[in-house]
């Protein structure tokens, strides 16, 4: 008899199942935010729910091929990924599209491409990598700041365009892959101390002017109550009005007469809590808390160091985004444009955590047992 190593081939149905119910419950709030304007026929590609089940489409698809293909490849390709997400990052401040004071998009054939989100998913493999080939030395400084250095170059250049938001998700990505890595506790300890101590007046200094001026809107909304601080109160009279059981579906009131600004995409999460009330957003908070349950699993049996931190990565930023999302509308955090991992409108978010989603379900499908053979 001889033993061999086989590929378990396990695929995570419930982790399938909740991005799908994620996805599907974003699309109906789009369909409810936008019918005021697109109206209730869903048949046209320029309405935003259809344009929303079709990017869903593309991920889950997205998502079963990866999911068929071993992440192992995925380490030698990982610096080539990296450098390609670098040179999108470069191409959007020199000739992507601008809006509302920053310029994040490519516009390819009349859709909008937004390159950070997909540098999110190459920057932690990236840092799967290296830390991965580096076990050893994880826990020396030299280590620690060189997988700072990845992870602060795609940050740099996301705030030159300006996307405060999403440069801070670099940050936390890394200090989630790091801190899964082993690195020593006193390291971190001390970067957490430096960067406490600079970050306020460091982003203060560094943050343009309409970011600024987002910052004191969120700190004095009622100053300008009928300008930058509009959304923000409404946000919270949606949230708030919402009560139980909510107002009902495409019957909210702030939303349906457009007091509620971008409701598609930042205040996604006030149109939930308007229209569904206090028990749809707990649906929604479920969903989320079985996902990032499953991305843990899938943590926790990975075969190897590389495919561990991957799934803690892609973990790390997709809570950490849904702490930013709700933490805007509930008026914790300033606006800062991070959307709400799979329920906000964005084809580029959609697409790109669907299809980590199925690098994930890779990690897990393709563990090695041993099978016995006589």
């Amino acid at each position: 008899m001889n033993l061999r190593n086989t590929p378990t081939r396990e695929f995570d149905v419930i982790l399938l199942l909740t991005a799908m119910g994620l996805t599907a419950y974003g699309a109906l709030l789009i369909y409810s935010g936008s019918l005021t304007q697109y109206g209730s026929s869903v048949t046209a590609f320029s309405h935003p729910m259809t344009r929303q089940v079709i990017f869903a489409a593309g991920g889950l698809a997205a998502m079963l091929a990866l999911s068929r293909v071993d992440y192992r490849v995925l380490g030698p390709l990982s610096l080539t990924l990296y450098l390609l997400a670098l040179a999108g990052l470069a191409f959007v401040l020199v000739a992507g599209g601008s809006e509302f004071g920053s310029r994040r998009w490519i516009d390819i054939g009349g859709t909008r491409v937004q390159p950070s989100e997909a540098a999110k998913v190459c920057t932690v493999i990236m840092l799967a990598k290296y830390l991965s080939d580096h076990q050893e030395q994880v826990q020396t400084l030299r280590v620690l700041l060189t997988s700072l250095l990845i992870a602060a170059v795609p940050a740099a250049l996301v705030l030159a365009e300006p996307d405060l938001g999403s440069s801070i998700v670099f940050f936390v990505l890394w200090f989630g892959v790091v801190i899964a890595a082993g690195a020593r506790t006193l390291h971190l300890a001390g970067l957490v101390a430096v960067a406490g101590g600079l970050a306020p007046l460091a982003l203060y200094q560094l943050a343009h002017g309409y970011q600024r001026d987002r910052i004191d809107s969120w700190l004095h909304p009622e100053r300008d109550a009928l300008g930058d601080g509009f959304n923000i109160l409404q946000a919270a009279i949606s949230i708030g009005s919402g009560g139980l059981w909510g107002k009902g579906f495409t019957h909210g009131t702030q939303t349906q007469l457009d007091y509620l600004r971008t409701q598609t995409t930042d205040y996604i999460f006030s149109v939930a809590a308007e229209e569904l009330g206090f028990i749809g957003v707990m649906v929604l908070f479920g969903l989320f808390v079985v996902m990032l349950f499953r991305c843990l699993r899938v943590a926790d049996r990975a075969d190897d160091a590389f495919g561990r931190l991957i799934a803690v990565g892609v973990m790390t930023f997709i809570l950490f985004q849904v702490f930013v999302n709700i933490g805007v509308n509930i008026r914790l955090l300033p606006v800062t444009g991070v959307p709400l991992p799979l329920v906000s409108q964005g084809g580029s978010s959609l697409v790109t955590i669907l299809a980590a989603l199925g690098i994930l379900q890779s990690v897990l499908g393709h563990r090695r047992r041993r099978r016995r053979r006589t």
